[in-house]
């Protein structure tokens, strides 16, 4: 289930609460008060269950009934609070009646996880499933929603009316949430505790509020993410259209088996749209300074402040948060000098922070701020203001306020102002001030720099999901049945590790350079080996109990001849027993010397995500291969793989060179491509290290690597968070002259070539098809058309001779794969053999596989030759809900 029925819990029409007591000071007691004083205007009932009629006085005003068959009617939204082992029943109860929400209030418990638990929300699901009855909870604080007069929680503070949503794990947490936010006049569209999560969960609520005009942000608190894959697709439609941000509790090593490392968190997060911050005052602060904030690319940041040592820490702490200092043209510097605002370079040679003395002009100061403003090295400014006896703080606030309306011609620029009025006696009816005209403002400068910073990586993060990637090299495919061979015939061995020659076979299956290694048994072998290698040689142990094997002692490089070949066979055995003395020793493996002067040790893996699966890791080889990585989902392009390598530690030192790059990073980055596709198409593999990737200006050559497998339990792309793109779904498809047209689903790649067909379609099959006229297809809306979420969207496309789209036919489906709304576009000039025709018919199958229930589309009604379309296409034909001018389309899936 997704968002069905979640209406009836956030928009009820009427509300039952079902209570085993109403003794003053119960939970169910103050939930039937929130509920009376929050002003719902449907019916509101009480019952209570097998205790008798409640005590008098006890529901007040609000009807009291016997049991739930007395009710007028089901209620939409059924609020219980009785002991754990009724509410089964209780809900089939309700479920028979209508209702379709139920909210499971009490204390979060870490009872629900063990086996009587588990047996509980067993039952739970058996009775409320059937009825389609949504439950939240048990263990909830309640559901508010202010704007309906919804107050359906325990919470000790009714919180104001606004435009952020709050879904918290923890009862405890949302409500010191609303404490927190209370004073600083902080309102709420939605708030919701998941609770013990038996049913609506964080993927369910994103879909929810992604939808919600109310909810222009989205905040989240988790402590567990049970459906990676759901809330991955969840999260990254919701991060498209509002802020979300996340707050993630951090879990120890060894609580872990049933979530992710911290760090896959982290990148998954990131992969989805979201900004991650790690505490709930960062988690307000940064929602408040997205919705006061614009859009703006860039981390270059101006300081002006009317305190010395209040700059420098500012700059400071910009510079360790990951920002950068605005550099100032020579033209700014001048208008600067003219105000009386000189602008000195500071030891680094930068002019930047701006000192502005304490009794400065207001006026002059805001014309200095319009200087900076203007600067096109400018991405934004922070306005740093210390108390002192010649600038009160309240008239210096003012004079701000009143100055920034007149630079509303930057407005367009989406340059920020930021503002950090610091002390708290004189500060803070400043703050207030700037809080009521909507201006960002922080109490502290680490606050300040903070809230720019989340402007800069939630921005990051949305580029990221926008960018094009580039084609990559070449168009060699995977020879996936030579990889399956060489991972089959280890499993027949009942081997866990592959052996050289099949660790060989199949990085060489997905293009991966990999030095030619032999097998032996012994140091005899071992120097017979090298007599046929002839030259320099590396000799390496052999033992699937030791994975880094230079950390053992297990490596030795540059040996030359037979004897110093052998010699050092017999000290490395010697060495690793001594550190591994456990440890399976296998033998050795014996390679040409790879001497490349220069090259970097990369490595390069596949790790375990937990619930988000496998994951690709990527840092520094060798000696370095357990320090600092990145991380990244599957399934990744061009553009993805190079954000993970510039995320990197070793990233800088791949750029050094003089005049060129030190690395071939496109090769770098073909390599983490193909260890993901590995990942999207072997469900056998458990781990994957390649270790050293040496890499230069001429390429990549792994000189080491190591694949674990294990038998499958599932296919290898249902294991992966985010779905790959459909191979599968390629095809060619016969057009009405006996030729054929290659069809296949649509990839991020593709945007060019989709801008490249709508420039080839008249104004009025743009008009129609889009409703709107467009001379251009922007790159927002291109990118939102290329990079679909395969799991919830399909677009195919035909394509001609040369690549170029023909046409394309798409369908995006609700959360429940209930309903699917479709479009259709063909060339201009491309309107022959009915490719739209072929495209549909092949798109509509395509959702009939996946179980979809109905296909809809609106239609211009003036669009003759599309009504004929859709009626020849089976398509009932019928008046649009809510547009005059259009036509609802519908179908069976």
């Amino acid at each position: 289930m997704s968002i069905r029925n979640l209406d009836k819990a956030f928009r009820p029409a009427s509300i039952a609460l079902i209570a085993a007591s109403l003794e003053e000071g119960g939970i169910a007691a103050k939930t039937l008060a929130n509920l009376s004083a929050a002003g719902f205007k449907g019916p509101l009932w009480c019952v209570a269950p097998g205790s008798g009629a409640p005590e008098p006085g006890a529901c007040a005003s609000v009807p009291w009934f016997p049991d739930i068959a007395s009710l007028p009617r089901g209620p939409d939204l059924a609020v219980i609070a009785t002991p754990p082992e009724t509410v089964p029943s209780l809900l089939s109860a309700l479920g028979a009646s209508g209702t379709g929400a139920a909210l499971l209030l009490g204390t979060a418990s870490a009872a629900a996880a063990d086996a009587p638990g588990r047996v509980l929300r067993s039952a739970i699901l058996a009775a409320a499933r059937p009825h389609l009855v949504r439950v939240i909870g048990p263990g909830s604080l309640g559901i508010i929603v202010p704007g309906l007069g919804l107050n359906a929680s325990f919470a000790h503070l009714a919180p104001a009316r606004g435009s952020v949503a709050l879904v918290s794990q923890s009862s405890a947490l949302a409500a010191a949430a609303i404490d927190w936010a209370k004073p600083r006049q902080i309102g709420f569209s939605h708030i919701v505790t998941l609770g013990d999560v038996t049913d609506v969960d964080f993927g369910d609520m994103l879909d929810y509020l992604a939808n919600s005009p109310e909810a222009r942000a989205i905040l989240l608190y988790a402590d567990k993410i049970r459906q990676a894959r759901k809330f991955m697709s969840a999260a990254r439609a919701a991060a498209r259209g509002k802020p979300v941000v996340v707050v993630k509790a951090r879990r120890l090593a060894s609580c872990e088996e049933e979530d992710a490392p911290d760090a896959v968190f982290d990148a998954a997060f990131r992969r989805a749209g979201a900004l991650r911050v790690r505490s709930m005052p960062e988690l307000f602060a940064a929602a408040e300074t997205l919705a006061l904030t614009r859009e703006r690319r860039g981390n270059r940041l101006a300081i002006l402040t009317n305190g010395t040592g209040p700059g420098i820490l500012a700059r400071d702490a910009l510079l360790e948060a990951g920002g950068r200092l605005a550099a100032f043209t020579s033209e700014t510097a001048a208008r600067l000098a003219a105000l009386r605002t000189p602008v000195e370079p500071n030891a680094d040679g930068n002019a930047n922070p701006i000192d502005i003395p304490g009794n400065a002009d207001p006026k002059a100061s805001a014309a200095s701020l319009a200087a900076v403003l203007a600067d096109p090295g400018v991405d934004a400014a922070l306005v740093v203001h210390s108390p002192n006896a010649l600038e009160k703080s309240n008239e210096a606030a003012e004079a701000l306020i009143a100055a920034l309306p007149s630079l509303s011609s930057l407005a367009s620029t989406g340059r920020n102002v930021f503002t950090a009025w610091l002390g708290e006696e004189t500060a803070a009816p400043a703050r207030l001030r700037f809080a009521e005209a909507r201006i960002p403002s922080y109490p502290s400068l680490d606050e300040a720099v903070s809230g720019f910073m989340h402007r800069v990586r939630y921005r990051a993060n949305q580029d990221m999901l926008m960018e094009v990637p580039p084609a990559e090299r070449g168009d060699a495919r995977p020879d996936h049945e030579a990889a399956s061979s060489a991972i089959a015939a280890a499993l027949a061995a009942g081997r866990r590790w592959l052996d050289p020659a099949e660790v060989e076979r199949l990085l060489g299956a997905y293009g991966i350079p990999v030095a030619p290694s032999r097998a032996v048994a012994d140091g005899e072998e071992a120097a017979s080996a090298a007599a046929a290698i002839g030259g320099a040689v590396a000799l390496k142990i052999r033992s699937v109990d030791i994975t880094h094997r230079g950390e053992a002692g297990g490596v030795a490089l540059h040996l030359e001849g037979t004897a110093q070949v052998r010699a050092e066979a017999a000290s490395m055995l010697a060495r690793v027993r001594r550190v591994h003395p456990e440890a399976r020793i296998e033998g050795f493996l014996v390679q040409e010397m790879i001497t490349r002067p220069g090259a970097i040790e990369l490595a390069a893996s596949l790790i375990d995500g937990g619930i988000f699966g496998p994951v690709v890791r990527f840092g520094q080889g060798g000696a370095f291969v357990s320090g600092e990585a990145s991380l990244e989902l599957p399934p990744l392009n061009m553009a993805l793989a190079n954000w993970q390598m510039a995320r990197a530690r070793i990233w800088p030192r791949l750029q050094e060179g003089h005049g060129a790059p030190s690395v071939d990073t496109g090769a770098v980055a073909q390599v983490l491509i193909r260890i993901a596709e590995i990942a999207c198409a072997h469900a056998e593999i458990e781990t994957l290290l390649i270790d050293p990737l040496l890499a230069d200006a001429d390429g990549v050559i792994a000189l080491d690597a190591r694949i674990a497998v294990a038998p499958a339990r599932g296919s290898a792309t249902r294991r992966l968070a985010i779905p790959p793109y459909p191979a599968e779904l390629e095809t060619s498809l016969p057009l009405d002259d006996g030729s054929e047209v290659r069809v296949r689903p649509i990839r991020p790649e593709d945007e060019p070539l989709l801008q490249e067909m709508f420039r080839h379609m008249s104004a009025e099959d743009v008009r129609l098809r889009f409703f709107i006229t467009m001379r251009e297809m922007p790159h927002a809306l291109a990118a939102r058309l290329t990079q679909i979420d395969y799991d919830r969207e399909m677009a195919v496309i035909a394509l001609d001779e040369e690549d170029a789209i023909e046409g394309v036919a798409r369908f995006s489906a609700d959360p429940d794969n209930a309903r699917a709304e479709f479009a259709v576009a063909v060339r201009s000039d491309r309107k022959r053999h009915r490719i739209g025709h072929v495209l549909m018919t092949y798109l509509l199958e395509i959702a009939h596989r996946r179980g979809i229930g109905e296909i809809f589309g609106d239609v211009v009604a003036e669009n003759a030759p599309m009504i004929a379309f859709c009626r020849a296409l089976g398509f009932s034909i019928g008046p649009h809900p809510a547009d005059r001018q259009l036509l609802r389309v519908t179908r069976p899936g």
